[in-house]
């Protein structure tokens, strides 16, 4: 695969189109874009509990919902860094935007079918728009600045990512679990499934698709915008391949996809953790409310993280957000009650700065290999869809408590990579792909 290579220009050159008004629009459209992705992306974890109770699932065959979701990272990413260099940053989100719009309508026809494959595939298109857009929109977030400062100004973006994920539940909670919004309704005789229940999931993400509609129009007006200039270069999978043999990024790779992974299980898992006998034991709606608490977490911890980040070196940051995650993780599955619940919920707030800090980290010194970097960090969040499938195989066969065990373990690596990175002097000459 070769294509052109859009790089972005020194820090000296970046002030200058981006500091007038509209290049400050776009700046805050793209940041509501990690808003409106955390959004779509935490509603589908939240849809878990009602999903599995509404076709009757076990845990592993409820987590086939991420594997669905997060194989799309993995086969979309370097397809989506394709696509960032021959159409430029602006008109790929803009096709990103596009398929996100696909999926979230699908979802419509979808669920009159009332079959659990149905919403499967449309996850699947779902995860390719919102792929497109992480590898366009995190990087160009990075590099509009000081690189020293990277990890601040990615961490602030993805604090808005985390308020859509904070707004999510408590949106689930009182569209899709709220007693007085679902009347009886006719339920087909093939399912069992009441089309109240259905049309209860669907809606949240016809709304978003208005939303996107919107937004694909306000950036299609301005795909003119001046970008970065184009640098014409030759590149192919194996000359992407080869970046993973910088011990930084590989070992950044591998954070990734654990701390997709230990994140999207928790959160997919905390509504039914929570609602257990010997941890609180409420309703699945109170569940899903106090699910917002985590995310909530996540949200506090990033818009602090932007400042603290640029005083506190990143690895040592990360390192110690990553033995706390761990510790506390280890200390709900061992406890019980209050305890167990508030300090798995805590963990969101350790979670706030991983992926930002993570991401920037990682990409540092690959110079113009940045969107395949971008892309090839984007593939390791499918450890999404296979970190959960494996703590559902643990909960179905030993209980939720031990499955807590894998996240637990995937915030070690994570607290290991922080400390190597403390430690590394990274070589100021461009890491290339060649």
């Amino acid at each position: 695969m070769a294509s052109e290579i859009e790089t972005l220009p020194s820090q000296a050159e970046n002030t200058g189109p981006w500091s007038n008004s509209t290049g400050k629009l776009i700046l805050s459209l793209l940041v509501f874009l990690f808003f409106i992705r955390g959004l779509s992306t935490v509603l589908l974890y939240s849809l878990m509990p009602k999903l599995k109770n509404l076709f009757h699932l076990s845990y592993a065959e409820a987590m086939l919902g991420q594997l669905s979701f997060f194989l799309g990272y993995f086969i979309f990413s370097l397809p989506a860094a394709f696509f960032v260099r021959r159409l430029g940053y602006l008109r790929a989100i803009i096709l990103g935007l596009s398929i996100l719009i696909a999926g979230c309508l699908a979802l419509a026809p979808l669920t009159l079918l009332a079959l659990y494959p149905g919403f499967l595939l449309a996850l699947f298109v779902l995860a390719a728009g919102i792929t497109l857009l992480q590898v366009a929109d995190n990087p160009l977030i990075a590099q509009l600045g000081d690189p020293a400062h990277s990890s601040s100004r990615l961490t602030l973006a993805q604090g808005f990512n985390s308020l859509g994920t904070t707004v999510a539940p408590l949106v689930a909670a009182w569209l899709v679990f709220n007693p007085t919004l679902t009347p009886p309704g006719k339920r087909p005789p093939h399912s069992g499934i009441s089309f109240n229940d259905l049309a209860e999931i669907q809606s949240p993400f016809v709304i978003i698709a208005s939303v996107l509609a919107v937004l694909a129009i306000i950036f299609w007006l301005y795909r003119g915008f001046p970008l970065p200039q184009r640098v014409t270069r030759r590149r192919d999978v194996s000359d992407q391949l080869r970046l993973l043999r910088s011990k930084r990024f590989f070992f950044g790779a591998v954070a990734i996809f654990l701390y997709v992974g230990a994140e999207v299980t928790v959160g997919s898992m905390l509504s039914s953790y929570l609602i257990e006998a010997q941890v609180l034991s409420i309703s699945t709606q109170r569940a899903a409310e106090l699910l917002s608490l985590y995310w909530g977490g996540a949200m506090f911890g990033r818009f602090i993280g932007a400042g603290a980040l640029r005083v506190v070196p990143g690895g040592t940051a990360l390192a110690a957000c990553g033995a706390v995650a761990a510790f506390s993780t280890l200390l709900s599955l061992s406890t019980g009650g209050f305890i167990a619940a508030a300090t798995i919920i805590a963990v969101g707030l350790f979670n706030s700065i991983m992926f930002p800090t993570i991401f920037a980290l990682a990409l540092q010194g690959l110079g113009d290999a940045t969107p395949e970097g971008s892309g090839l960090l984007c593939m390791a969040i499918v450890g999404g869809a296979v970190v959960p499938e494996i703590a559902g195989l643990v909960a179905d066969a030993h209980g939720l408590p031990l499955a807590l065990l894998i996240p637990a373990a995937c915030y070690v690596w994570i607290t290991f990579y922080g400390l190597y990175v403390r430690h590394d002097r990274l070589n100021h000459q461009t890491i290339s792909a060649n």
